[in-house]
């Protein structure tokens, strides 16, 4: 046998090995697609994963799959690092208080522009780009996130004298309004919110991404919260991955230290969605390609998911 024709085979063995790999791939997915048919999942999209412009491309594509397999994909995105360039472009200083902007009006108004405007309808186009059918909301459209101004307190390690942050226009979620997108639900389309909120007054207010993302998985019985980070997920003392958890045992992790920093906030969030009807919450490594495919339609999934017990 001459090397030519050595070769065809081995391409034809090769081609044949590939195509059985994906018809597995598809059966093994085929109960997964079944079982979240219909149902909502609302995604916080932020981080490495919005950042790079492949895994941009990749991300909408997988949303695209999901509404197409019968999901409702609810898509909640951030945008600090964004943020923080137009403001050093436009030379305005930036204050941060136990890892929150300080927001004065100037500030809020960058942010309004960056996160509902530039940063939103980047990722609507991209969706669209995929072959899917998106529109770009934020709290303002329709009433979606009503807002106050978040509270926080910072005790004085030296006076012990418990003192009020004022963050400016930062804000809180006080009521999401669901029926804004129970009017996507049996549409082709697929909604991508900027976390901005507003007050009763008609203040604008920055809220969290995670924050906004909870609060929306919540308000409309979402089946799945799915947190995309630039961490694998939870992480046990010894460094590796935490697959499964539940309420007692995250605020375990936390009061012995092994959840700590930025991850509080992020557990406390997928606690409190949990706690309130979302039957889990997803920490997802957001720079893993079809991170959240691979947690929905695969047995062994990715990243830690909390459930209430």
């Amino acid at each position: 046998m001459n090397e030519e024709v050595r070769s065809e085979e081995e391409s034809s063995e090769s081609n044949a090995y590939r195509t059985l790999a994906r018809a597995k791939v598809l059966s093994e997915a085929l109960p997964y697609m079944r079982r979240y048919n219909g149902q909502t999942i609302v995604v916080k999209y932020g981080g490495h994963a919005m950042g790079d412009p492949e895994l941009a491309r990749l991300f909408a594509q997988d949303m695209v799959l999901l509404k197409q397999v019968g999901m409702n994909p609810i898509v909640v995105h951030g945008g600090g690092p964004q943020i923080g360039q137009m403001l050093k472009e436009l030379n305005i200083q930036s204050e941060f208080v136990d890892g929150l902007r300080v927001t004065d009006q100037q500030t809020i108004d960058v942010v309004e522009m960056v996160l509902a405007g530039k940063i939103n309808k980047e990722i609507v186009s991209n969706i669209n780009r995929a072959g899917g059918v998106s529109v770009g909301l934020c709290g303002k459209d329709a009433h979606l996130i009503k807002a106050r101004k978040l509270q926080r307190t910072k005790r004085d390690p030296e006076s012990n004298i418990e003192k009020v942050l004022d963050l400016g226009f930062v804000g809180e979620p006080v009521e999401v309004n669901p029926h804004v997108l129970d009017c996507f639900i049996n549409t082709d389309i697929i909604p991508v919110i900027a976390p901005i909120g507003v007050g009763e007054d008609g203040q604008t207010y920055n809220i969290n991404a995670d924050t906004a993302a909870g609060a929306i998985a919540q308000a409309v019985g979402a089946r799945r919260l799915y947190m995309l980070t630039d961490v694998k997920g939870i992480l046990d003392a010894d460094k590796q991955l935490v697959r499964d958890a539940d309420i007692d045992s995250i605020n375990a992790m936390i009061a012995d230290g092994t959840i700590q920093g930025g991850m509080i906030p992020k557990t406390e969030t997928c606690m409190d969605a949990v706690r309130n009807g979302v039957e889990a919450a997803v920490i997802v490594d957001g720079r893993a390609p079809h991170a959240v495919l691979l947690e929905l339609f695969t047995e062994r999934g990715a990243g830690t998911m909390i459930r209430s017990s």
